[in-house]
C-alpha cells in the first residue's frame, strides 16, 4: 500500500468524444494517493506520425485507447502516455496492417527510448500498459503488460480482453526465476507486485537475456478478437478499479448507468470512482489507489443516444424492471 492524504483528493479529470464509430469517456482521480503516478491515451483515429514515408496502401483506419498506472513514480507513465501509440504507429507492422505486432514491437521499443533518454537514467518507476487497438475492419486488438485490465461487454456478459501479469502466476514465476529472480510475498524479489511492465529497469539487469526473457519484462500479452453485433463497449482501467469489483461487476454498472444517463460515458466513469473510492484509508489498501477509467461505446451506425436506448431495452427485457430499478438494486449492494 502507497501512503496516503488525510483526505482524498476527488477532483476528476473528465473528458468525452465520439465519431459515427465509437464514443468514449475518460475520468481519472487521485484519490487517497500522495501523487497522480496513472496516464492514458484516447485517440479516435490513431495514424502514422508524419515523419514516416507513406506506404502506398494505407492500413485500416484505426482507433487507440490506453491506461498506465505508474509505481515508484509518474515519469515512465507520463512518457508512455504521450509516446507509445507513437512507436506503435511508427512500426512498419503497423502501417501493413499487423497490429498485433506492431504493439509488441512498440512496447519492446518503449523500454529502448526510455534506456537511451538520459532523463530515466536513474529514473526508478515504472508502468504498467494495457491498450486497446479498434480496426474498421472489426477487430478488437488488446495488449497488456502489467495488472490493468481491459474488458469487453459482449451482451452484458464481461468478456477478458487481457489478464493480469502477477508475480505467482506459474508462466511468470518461471520466468522470475530462470532469469535470477525470485518470488516472496507475492512480489517479484519480495518488491514489485506485478511481473512486466514498462520501464522498472533494476529488474532488467541480465543483459546476455532477450528483454522478453527478464526478471520483469515489457513483453506484452496480446488478445485479438473479430467483434460482433453483440459487443457492446470496452472498458480499460488501472487496477485502483479492478481491485474493487469484478470485470462482471464493472459491466453491471456501466450499462445500467448507459441506460438511465443515455451514455453519458464521461459520468459513467465517475461514478465508477465514486463507488470504489474507500470511506477511509485504513481498509489495507483497497479503494486508496489513483484510480483511471475509459469506456468506449461501439456505435455500430447508430448514434450513442440509439446505441444507449438498445442496451436499456435489453436491460429490461431480461430483468423484467426498469433500469431505475435496477440501478437502486446494485446502489444497495457495496462493491467487493
Amino acid at each position: 500500500m502507497g501512503q496516503t492524504l488525510s483526505e482524498p483528493i476527488v477532483d476528476k479529470e473528465t473528458e468525452s468524444a465520439e465519431d459515427t464509430r465509437y464514443a468514449w469517456g475518460s475520468s481519472s482521480m487521485q484519490g487517497w494517493r500522495i501523487s497522480m503516478e496513472d496516464a492514458h491515451t484516447t485517440l479516435l483515429r490513431l495514424t502514422t506520425p508524419s515523419h514516416i514515408p507513406s506506404p502506398p496502401t494505407q492500413p485500416p483506419t484505426v482507433a487507440f485507447f490506453a491506461v498506465y498506472d505508474g509505481h515508484g513514480g509518474a515519469a515512465v507513465a507520463q512518457y508512455a502516455g504521450s509516446q507509445l501509440h507513437n512507436r506503435i504507429a511508427s512500426d512498419p507492422a503497423f502501417i501493413a496492417g499487423n497490429f498485433e505486432e506492431s504493439i509488441r514491437s512498440g512496447y519492446l521499443g518503449i523500454d529502448v527510448d526510455l534506456r537511451a533518454d538520459k532523463a530515466f537514467v536513474n529514473d526508478p518507476s515504472g508502468c504498467t500498459a494495457v491498450c486497446a487497438i479498434l480496426t474498421d475492419d472489426g477487430k478488437v486488438i488488446c495488449g497488456n503488460a502489467g495488472d490493468s485490465r481491459a474488458v469487453l461487454s459482449v451482451k452484458g456478459v464481461a468478456e477478458p480482453m487481457s489478464y493480469d501479469h502477477k508475480p505467482v502466476n506459474p508462466e511468470e514465476s518461471r520466468r522470475i526465476v530462470a532469469a535470477g529472480g525470485f518470488v516472496e510475498f507475492g512480489r517479484v524479489n519480495g518488491n514489485l507486485a506485478l511481473s512486466r511492465a514498462i520501464g522498472d529497469f533494476d529488474f532488467k539487469q541480465s543483459p546476455q537475456l532477450p528483454a522478453e526473457d527478464q526478471i520483469v519484462t515489457v513483453n506484452p500479452e496480446i488478445i485479438t478478437r473479430q467483434m460482433t453485433e453483440d459487443d457492446e463497449f470496452l472498458v480499460l482501467a488501472c487496477d485502483g478499479i479492478w481491485d474493487c469489483m469484478s470485470n462482471q461487476d464493472v459491466v453491471d454498472f456501466v450499462r445500467v448507468r448507459i441506460a438511465t444517463t443515455r451514455g453519458n460515458l464521461g459520468s459513467i466513469c465517475e461514478q465508477i470512482m465514486d463507488r470504489c473510492l474507500a470511506s477511509d484509508s485504513e481498509l489495507g489498501g483497497v479503494g486508496c489507489d489513483n484510480m483511471t477509467v475509459i469506456i468506449v461505446a461501439i456505435l455500430r451506425g447508430k448514434s450513442l443516444t440509439e446505441w444507449a436506448d438498445a442496451i436499456k431495452k435489453d436491460i429490461e427485457v431480461k430483468t423484467g424492471k426498469t433500469v431505475q430499478e435496477v440501478e437502486e438494486e446494485q446502489t444497495r449492494q457495496p462493491p467487493e
